[in-house]
């Protein structure tokens, strides 16, 4: 039987006693063992188990409890969890276990939900179809034939195929709002340092977030209320306060302004007609409901892509050149040498697309090389972080597709890295801003979730879900 609650239905059943956290942890756990989406890659059913039965027997106490108390929840396996593995969906991960749990895994743990297990991603979180997983694809429950989106494909898998209440996954490019724009859910990427990223295995330190994919809008705001905060581990988090996310929700879109670049429905970005038809209804619902809406430029969106690709590996380089078969991780068995040792331990350990990425970015790094691709590149991230300044001066929000396409099919894109980055083209812009970005389902193509993305001046989390919400209503 699968888990057919969101988080705020599951708080009221677990309220009303119509059903306890044990049921709803074993209704999740026979759910993941008989799905065939290869979403989870670790699940500890006697500890998931006993977590739950002493939620319940505190419950039972009259014990004060925390917000999600018994709401079982998955959590993307390259955020640490004390004491279980931590692959990052690699190779040369594959042994190690975490010493300690990551700050939004301690927040969920006294917030009292039960974590289920971990879920499958694209390896280090580098791809967007989760086809590049050492542990194996993940199929999309909307259509087996087709990919989830990633790299937070397992988690959004999980969650549309009901074997989760809700789940964490992580955001770099569009690693939340791209599965859950495939898988027919919310996702959403917080303003970069509103949630820790201590206990993340870091792709890049300058665009990673940590953010909810869920079923509702109204149970995004609840995991995100959850998770936000400063925290003293993560230099890069800020002392914010965190307002209530779901204050807001029940305004409507009277009155806001909502920016629609011209640059995101131009068919020249390989926009799919199904996609450009539901995202152009959505629209005339928003302006039916009172949103005044506005033709905006985002003149530099055209360079986010390459941007990205030189920024993001230049900081994957940096940050995997840790595995090299020494502390941790995988290690060569037949090195004779300290160079050979590193040589083989990487070249076995790593998987095709992260090897790509790091000659990538240790090519735009080196010397003769820096000026010309890494420091330029740093210069069009601030044009492009200029554009969403220019635009929220006049705009409340800015509007349009999450993904050009709807989901593609297994191996559609592998052979084409070109082809699979351009998945992310109207995502990236937001994690090189900066911004606070929604994804939520607004209809389908091909029968196929499409996806409607929110973006927001930094900090305004809670005004993109209002959006989403009236987004919501008008689709569900």
């Amino acid at each position: 039987m699968a888990l057919t609650h969101g988080i705020t239905s599951l708080l009221a059943a677990l309220k009303d006693a119509s059903i306890t956290a044990r049921a709803a942890a074993q209704q999740a756990i026979d759910a993941i063992g008989e799905s065939e989406h290869n979403a989870f890659l670790n699940v500890d059913p006697a500890t998931v188990l006993a977590d739950a039965d002493r939620i319940d027997a505190r419950r039972a106490a009259g014990e004060s409890l925390g917000a999600l108390a018994g709401v079982p929840i998955a959590v993307k396996d390259n955020i640490c969890v004390r004491g279980g593995n931590t692959t990052a969906g690699s190779r040369i991960l594959k042994d190690f276990v975490a010493p300690y749990d990551a700050t939004v895994v301690e927040k969920l743990k006294a917030a009292d939900a039960v974590l289920v297990g971990k879920t499958n991603l694209d390896e280090f979180a580098m791809g967007s179809s989760n086809e590049n997983s050492y542990f194996g694809s993940v199929t999309n429950p909307r259509d087996t034939t087709r990919v989830p989106g990633g790299s937070s494909g397992g988690s959004a898998a999980a969650v549309a195929a009901d074997l989760c209440a809700a789940a964490l996954g992580s955001d770099t490019g569009g690693s939340i709002r791209q599965p859950a724009a495939h898988c027919g859910l919310v996702g959403l990427k917080p303003t970069y340092g509103r949630v820790s990223r201590f206990g993340l295995i870091a792709f890049a330190s300058s665009l990673d977030q940590i953010g909810p994919l869920t079923k509702t809008v109204a149970d995004s705001a609840l995991l995100l209320q959850t998770i936000a905060g400063h925290d003293r581990h993560d230099m890069t988090s800020a002392p914010i306060d965190v307002p209530d996310f779901s204050a807001e929700l029940d305004r409507g879109v009277h009155g806001l302004t909502l920016g629609v670049p011209r640059e995101y429905l131009s068919a020249a970005d390989g926009l799919d007609p199904g996609v450009k038809s539901a995202v152009e209804a959505t629209l005339a619902d928003l302006e039916a409901a009172g949103a005044n809406l506005v033709e905006i430029d985002m003149p530099h969106t055209r360079y986010a892509v390459g941007t990205y690709y030189l920024i993001a590996t230049a900081e994957a380089s940096s940050n995997l050149a840790r595995f090299d078969g020494v502390r941790y991780g995988h290690r060569a068995a037949d090195a004779r040498e300290l160079i050979d040792l590193y040589e083989q331990s990487r070249s076995e350990g790593f998987g095709a697309e992260v090897k790509r990425r790091i000659m990538l970015g240790t090519y735009v790094l080196s010397s003769g090389f820096y000026d010309a691709y890494y420091k330029k590149a740093q210069r069009v991230r601030t044009l492009i972080r200029r554009d969403f300044d220019e635009a929220f001066l006049t705009v409340d929000a800015i509007v349009g597709p999450t993904t050009p396409t709807p989901a593609f099919k297994l191996g559609e894109k592998t052979a084409n890295p070109l082809q699979m980055y351009l998945e992310d083209i109207f995502t990236i812009s937001c994690n090189l801003a900066g911004v606070p970005g929604v994804s939520v389902p607004c209809g389908t193509s091909n029968g196929l979730p499409v996806g409607f993305q929110i973006m927001t001046p930094a900090w305004q989390e809670a005004r993109a879900l209002r959006v989403a919400q009236s987004v919501e209503r008008r689709t569900s």
